[in-house]
């Protein structure tokens, strides 16, 4: 691993993708591929944390995935519910702070619920922000966002950017650097539209319960090898300005 650590991404998402496909090249449940998929997330999410990376945004559950199988849903949020709950040692022993994007309002009251205390729980800790992305849309994210906007009666001179990001989900992190999505498909998804403007992108053919630390790593190297510009002439320095 060569990985210059003075020159990380400063915030990495990942649309984890290929659980259910994962299964189905098995014979097995697309239930299985999430279980699976599971495994995946907290190898991953110790291997970000342990080279450094200070925020780490996953792709849990989509607005669009309610349309899904009703057994497949409830599955997925008991399984949910079964991590937020036995995995907070895990987050308390790694000094990871959770926090939560999406329409949380929409959410059963149990998730809710775990949601909430797992945000609690871990809200003082120093290392890096996990952002879960449950129940989350980017469409929705604006929409709500400008809703807060305008029940807040603001005055328009004071609207930009930044004033937009800090009525969105996670207004204490920066825009991604890195966006990873496995599986195979190129497309965006709705997710993070606001955050990504100028975000290095990376698909891979991985299935998500394939994907390794060292595919991990080797995307953080590629992201060192881009040339970032963010619209200007010429190149930026190493750390992205």
């Amino acid at each position: 691993m060569s990985i210059d650590k003075e020159n990380l991404p400063l915030h990495v998402a990942i649309t984890m993708d290929g659980n259910g496909r994962w299964a189905q090249n098995k014979n097995l449940p697309r239930t299985a591929g999430h279980d699976q998929g599971l495994h995946t997330v907290k190898r991953i999410v110790k291997a970000a944390s342990d080279l450094g990376i200070k925020y780490l945004t996953l792709y849990i559950f989509s607005t669009e995935n309610w349309k899904r199988a009703e057994q497949e849903v409830g599955f997925l949020m008991n399984l949910i519910h079964i991590h937020l709950v036995q995995e907070l040692d895990f987050y308390r022993d790694n000094g990871i702070k959770l926090n939560h994007i999406g329409d949380m309002e929409h959410l059963p009251p149990l998730i809710k619920k775990d949601i909430q205390e797992a945000i609690n729980d871990t809200k003082d800790f120093k290392g890096m922000t996990l952002n879960l992305a449950i129940n989350y849309g980017g469409r929705d994210e604006l929409i709500r966002g400008i809703k807060k906007i305008i029940e807040a009666k603001t005055d328009s001179s004071l609207i930009d950017e930044k004033f937009i990001s800090k009525n969105l989900d996670m207004p204490d992190s920066p825009d991604v650097d890195l966006l990873i999505r496995t599986g195979g498909e190129k497309r965006l998804s709705n997710f993070l539209l606001w955050h990504i403007p100028y975000a290095e992108q990376i698909y891979r053919d991985t299935l998500w319960p394939d994907y390794t630390n060292e595919e991990f790593f080797a995307d953080i190297e590629e992201y060192q090898k881009r040339n970032r510009r963010f619209g200007a002439e010429k190149p930026a320095n190493k750390k992205g300005k």
